[in-house]
């Protein structure tokens, strides 16, 4: 069906597909484009939008650019790599620049800002959301300044005669706040979009193209329990009937306390008879066996599942000719999997090892999430009539707990060991200037030695996390300053500054029959018995979270395990709570500090934890998790 559009021309940004999705959201149909995309595939598009992206405009392996878009006379916005592309196009010069920025920003708009279309209901001064590190260092011809932050003086641009206006900043994030209403000017009131689009349209369109994949073939769907799976497999029974659908949960020993049993309790509650739960927990604990490296951790968790899902057929006698299989993709799991042209992988997903690979290439999967977000799917689950203790569950992915338990053969390696005296260097070199002078005066400033991934102007990032550690409050329990505002301002101006560190963490706990000096990276990796000491851990926090009425407020919890400690048998823990809309960006989780403390005490009181620690990072420049 043909109908008006805005069309993103995807750069490989983290955060492109977001942008049709706000659009969406809005009511204004979208699509996704390669930009480098022919000019004559442009029927009924209202306007362009240039996606951020991971390259720099400079270099000789950025994207194919089709510079014939930008003369289709109708209205383009650029943002982060497409604020770049369009003034290095037009004739402005785009180089690394000064400071990078990375996380909140205030966007100060100019006197012609104020005045801009694009701006129009934007307050002078706005929060928005940096990723960054080159930016446009000359002006185009025709083009003008409507805003700037600290530190991008052409953080907004326009030509309002070429009907052209570029930001430095990701407006559909939603910690630029007022990026909807930036959309909304563009859409409608500078491409004249009426709005043609609606959840309705998605459900339906869904549910036509699961029956037409499935032809007359039989679904078997992976169920973690997780919300994703869930709303695909209320889906597939509702194009296809129960009939044809097969799920099937696997206890792959990486759940959380309980996990499987609640899960199997939790679909029989709900109507759901079509599915098994099969214990594979043995062989997925043996595919993992001293795997350190977090990829491959990831690879072989995707690789076991398909052969325990050839297993289960088999055991089950189902036809092989007459059964497809389906999952829970969502689109971040593809786009941080590299699953675009221009995409950097972030991670692997373990949807996305190369035996799914190889089965989407021969037609016989069915993702039908694989284009929404978290907050869409949860939307279509209520649509379909789920109730909320299934949509509403924080998520946990099919490889569990085995990438919260990070791995070591205990070697540090000598780059590690290179890398890791920088980033103590770096760490003691920035200034903290935002706390009173009673905290200030204890501060103690140190590294982890462990990596962790992050994502930093989408480019995956492996680094290490600073400590922070503040006065000692007795008993092995440390100060946590008043005010969390000062503590996320102190990760970000840790993060922007520094080459090696990627993620801020507060130490809360220190055993006090174990000295700092004595903590050590340990020989450790995902077996059960550190599997069951971060499922204690876990189900502690999870606890309270459900009693203090947080549960329901933030988007995710990740107790992480780390083999940073005294003995190899003990371990460190990091809580890393989550508040997010869309995955793709998000911020730690501001909890009542009384609450906090009390989970600290009851975790402390575990015999093999050596420390705790808080992760105050947000995404980006860190990711969810740690592997």
């Amino acid at each position: 069906m043909s109908r008006d559009k805005i069309l993103v021309l995807d750069f490989g940004s983290q955060y492109a597909h977001l942008i049709a999705k706000r659009l969406r959201i809005m009511g204004f149909y979208s699509e996704i484009a390669l930009p480098s995309a022919d000019v004559s595939s442009m029927e009924n598009v209202r306007g362009i939008i240039l996606s951020g992206g991971p390259s720099s405009v400079y270099e000789e392996n950025a994207p194919e650019f089709n510079k014939k878009n930008l003369e289709l006379g109708v209205p383009v916005l650029g943002l982060c790599y497409g604020h770049h592309i369009m003034s290095f196009c037009q004739g402005g010069k785009v180089g690394k620049a000064e400071v990078g920025e990375f996380g909140f920003a205030q966007l100060e708009q100019t006197e012609a800002g104020k005045k801009s279309p694009l701006l129009k209901g934007v307050s002078a001064s706005t929060q928005v959301w940096m990723s960054h590190q080159d930016g446009v260092l000359e002006l185009a011809p025709g083009f003008e300044v409507i805003g700037k932050t600290k530190d991008c003086p052409y953080a907004a641009l326009q030509n309002l005669e070429k009907k052209m206006f570029s930001l430095q900043c990701h407006c559909e994030v939603k910690d630029t706040l007022e990026g909807n209403t930036i959309f909304k000017n563009f859409a409608e009131t500078i491409c004249g979009m009426e709005r043609n689009w609606d959840e309705d349209t998605v459900l339906n369109h869904i549910i036509e193209g699961i029956k037409t994949q499935a032809a007359d073939k039989n679904v078997l769907l992976f169920l973690s329990g997780g919300v994703d799976s869930t709303v695909a497999f209320a889906l597939l029974n509702k194009a296809l009937g129960q009939d044809r659908v097969l799920g099937l949960h696997i206890d792959n020993g990486f759940m959380r306390k309980n996990e499987s049993a609640n899960v199997a309790e939790a679909y029989r509650s709900h109507g759901f008879t079509n599915f098994i739960v099969e214990d594979a927990s043995e062989s997925f604990l043996k595919a993992v066996y001293h795997l350190t490296d977090p990829q491959k951790k990831r690879m072989a968790v995707g690789e076991n599942f398909i052969s325990v899902r050839n297993a289960v057929v088999a055991k089950q006698n189902l036809d092989e000719d007459k059964w497809m299989l389906a999952q829970g993709t969502l689109y971040p799991d593809i786009i941080e999997s590299g699953g675009t042209k221009n995409s950097k992988v972030i991670k692997t997903h373990h949807n996305r090892v190369d035996g799914i690979q190889k089965l989407i290439e021969k037609g016989l999967i069915i993702e039908p999430l694989k284009d929404l977000y978290k907050d869409e799917v949860r939307r279509m689950g209520k649509k379909l009539g789920l109730e909320d203790d299934l949509v509403m569950r924080h998520p946990f992915p099919g490889p569990g707990l085995s990438i919260n338990v990070l791995c070591s053969d205990g070697v540090i390696s000598e780059k590690d060991r290179d890398e890791y005296a920088k980033a103590q260097k770096e760490i003691e070199s920035i200034k903290l200037d935002m706390f009173c002078e009673n905290c200030s005066k204890d501060l103690v400033r140190s590294v982890l030695p462990v990596r962790s991934v992050g994502v930093q102007g989408d480019f995956r990032t492996y680094r290490f996390p600073s400590v922070l550690t503040f006065a000692h409050e007795g008993e092995g329990f440390y100060h946590l300053p008043g005010k969390w505002e000062k503590l996320e301002q102190a990760s970000s101006t840790i993060t922007n500054a520094s080459t090696y560190i990627n993620r801020t963490i507060i130490r809360l706990y220190q055993n006090p029959s174990v000295k700092i000096s004595d903590m050590k990276l340990q020989e450790g990796y995902c077996d059960k018995g550190r599997l069951d000491q971060t499922r204690e851990a876990d189900n502690i926090m999870l606890t309270a979270l459900h009693k203090n009425g947080w549960y329901e407020k933030i988007f995710q919890h990740l107790t992480i395990n780390l083999p940073y400690a005294s003995s190899p048998d003990h371990c460190s823990i990091v809580l890393r709570p989550l508040c997010s809309e869309d995955v793709m960006t998000a911020r730690f989780a501001q909890l009542p500090q009384d609450d906090l403390r009390s989970i600290v005490k009851e975790i402390a009181a575990l015999p093999y934890v050596d420390a705790i620690f808080f992760d105050l990072t947000n995404k980006p420049p860190a990711t969810f998790g740690w592997e």
